[in-house]
């Protein structure tokens, strides 16, 4: 069901030979489609999403993140892979996407990823609620 693609990074290492890919998550059939919406979403990031990835970046939490990152068939907003940690930030338009983000959620849940959803408000008025929530989970996860 996990089918492995190439990434859309090819660049290499030493002579012309290309570096391995660490991580081949996107389902091969949807790829090509996704990495448009991938660059479109990470070029418009809402004000939510950037207050949170300045927290995320750099291993600012201990662990490696990386902002829509193509897994099967969807383009969850943050993901740390060795912990299989979605992190979704919601805004107004996911109220009315309550069946199709459960759906979303089921199909990853199915492939190993834990996932959790704060909403616009909790992350521009609470940052550091948010950031303490993020951690006991990437402590529960395995990563201290």
């Amino acid at each position: 069901m996990n089918k492995k693609v190439k990434p859309q990074n090819q660049s290499t290492v030493k002579g012309n030979e290309p570096r391995k890919p660490r991580w081949l998550t996107a389902n091969q059939k949807y790829y090509p489609n996704l990495m448009e919406d991938r660059k479109r979403l990470k070029n418009e990031m809402t004000g939510a999403e950037k207050v949170l990835w300045e927290e995320l970046r750099n291993k600012k939490l201990g662990v490696k993140f990386r902002r829509q990152h193509v897994i099967d068939c969807f383009i969850p907003d943050f993901v740390c892979l060795p912990l299989k940690l979605i992190i979704e930030v919601d805004g107004g338009i996911h109220l009315k996407q309550k069946a199709k983000d459960n759906m979303r959620e089921e199909r990853l849940r199915l492939l190993g990823y834990s996932i959790l959803r704060f909403k616009n408000e909790e992350v521009i008025n609470d940052i550091k609620l948010v950031c303490e929530k993020i951690k006991n989970s990437i402590m529960k996860l395995g990563k201290c």
